[in-house]
């Protein structure tokens, strides 16, 4: 007498969803992630920082009596730097962060130029392709001189 068996396996693993859907939303996370934001932030706490010190060391020659009134000073102080700097501190963080993007996009540059000319250096073929696009370039900025 033969038994047939159909056991029902699943076909997908409940840890490996888990996983898959973790590393989905990482990814999302990481998408969504503005780097000018953070570092707009961390530039508006260190100014308002400072602030807030020298505020602290102004209003501290006075406070012998005036304890509460000191501190709500300070924190008055403290408080309209937030919203008065807020906006400054993250243009400052967007345009140092652009500043720094073009500055590692000019240094990845020159090393290319450099590999570049160091094979030219070697190869006669490479020195002549980079010769004719310099006598090309040459050529069309002399046209566009004379266009204008």
């Amino acid at each position: 007498m033969a038994r047939f068996i159909q056991a029902q396996y699943p076909t997908h693993h409940a840890g490996v969803e888990r996983f898959e859907r973790a590393a989905e939303s990482i990814q999302q996370t990481a998408a969504r992630f503005n780097g000018s934001r953070g570092l707009a932030t961390l530039l508006l706490a260190a100014i308002v920082s400072a602030l807030v010190v020298v505020a602290n060391e102004l209003v501290e020659t006075w406070t012998e009596g005036h304890l509460l009134a000191a501190w709500i000073v300070l924190w008055t102080i403290g408080f309209a730097a937030l919203a008065l700097l807020a906006e400054p501190a993250a243009r400052a963080g967007v345009a140092l962060r652009r500043e720094f993007k073009g500055w590692a996009a000019a240094r990845r540059q020159a090393a290319e130029d450099e590999k570049l000319w160091q094979v030219a250096l070697t190869d006669a073929r490479v020195m002549a392709d980079i010769s004719r696009a310099m006598n090309l370039s040459t050529r069309a900025q002399r046209m566009m001189r004379s266009y204008y």
